[in-house]
């Protein structure tokens, strides 16, 4: 597993947040990571969402014929040792890009110019960041863009990273482990499910996974959506002083 290599990007983008804070004087809570709301209930939330929507965008295909389940390919111990691995993977996949991307940059681009246009100079910089993931496809990259965005809603109604982090770190290990479908193009080892997606990559994802298909646009919009009836209200300033 890629546990070890995520595990120090986590731990370096972190240490080098908590760097930031003392040098500027500022608790971590102005960079949307207070630490005793840590893994509380709105992460949890989050965790729930993103495992909801990723399944949400697999029902189209699977009505449509397109994506089939095949058989059950870990149980036991095998499937207890992996589903944890996995969760781990994408905890520190979710800290390390939410808090590069959507952490003390978000707080000091929205300082500087406002907390839309700073959301969307980020999420161009996440859909670059992407860009060399193999099997990536133009529809793929708009979707991270657009995953970006989202994000950064989140956390504009929430007031902080929790539950982007829950929700990040979620889709992905729906994505990888449970569905066992490729997740931008890299296909894993070590999941829950064997599933085959037959059909136009614009359809389905392709090799970039399922998050290559034009469903994921629509999801993405949908998730907006439900976000802005659950969250009614800016928390996140537009300007943080």
């Amino acid at each position: 597993m890629e546990l070890p290599l995520k595990a120090v990007a986590a731990l370096f983008v972190l240490a080098a947040t908590w760097v930031v804070s003392r040098v500027q004087q500022r608790p971590l809570d102005v960079y949307g990571i207070p630490p005793r709301q840590a893994f509380g209930w709105r992460f949890w939330e989050g965790v729930a969402w993103g495992f909801a929507m990723l399944s949400l965008l697999l029902s189209p295909l699977w009505l449509m014929g397109h994506f089939h389940v095949d058989s059950v390919s870990l149980k036991g111990g095998a499937l207890l040792a992996y589903g944890l691995g996995w969760a781990l993977v994408f905890l520190c996949v979710s800290v390390n890009e939410e808090l590069t991307f959507r952490g003390y940059l978000l707080f000091t681009a929205a300082r500087r110019a406002g907390f839309r246009r700073a959301a969307i100079y980020l999420s161009l910089g996440f859909g670059i960041a992407h860009l060399f993931n193999p099997g990536e496809t133009l529809i793929g990259i708009l979707q991270v863009v657009g995953t970006g965005l989202l994000f950064c809603f989140m956390i504009r109604r929430t007031g902080n990273l929790w539950f982007a982090l829950g929700f990040h770190a979620s889709w992905d290990w729906a994505q990888t482990f449970f569905y066992g479908t490729p997740d931008s193009g890299l296909k894993s080892i070590g999941y829950f499910l064997n599933t085959s997606i037959q059909g136009p990559a614009w359809l389905t994802g392709g090799a970039t996974g399922p998050e290559g298909s034009i469903f994921s646009l629509a999801i993405l919009a949908l998730c907006a959506l439900l976000i802005h009836l659950r969250f009614p209200t800016a928390i996140y300033p537009d300007r943080p002083a």
